[in-house]
């Protein structure tokens, strides 16, 4: 068993996530995300699929990104 790096709880179905050399332990996806997943700089949501770039700002969806002012970005090739 190991203890979730987010929430403190200690669960024998726990996982490891390795992200840039730093182990992190889980006890659910969710705990993951709210830890680790960025967050889109328009809205403040967590990007948990591909989301799109611009520079070094990334957003949930095309239309977040265009809001802050970024053209020409879209949400599928």
């Amino acid at each position: 068993m190991a203890t979730c790096d987010c929430c403190g709880n200690n669960y024998d179905k726990s996982f490891q996530l390795i992200l840039r050399d730093t182990t992190y332990n889980f006890d659910s996806f969710e705990c993951a995300i709210h830890l680790l997943a960025p967050t889109c700089s328009h809205c403040g949501c967590r990007v948990i699929g591909h989301g799109v770039e611009s520079g070094t700002e990334i957003f949930c969806c095309a239309h977040c990104a265009e809001a802050a002012g970024h053209n020409g970005l879209k949400d599928r090739a």
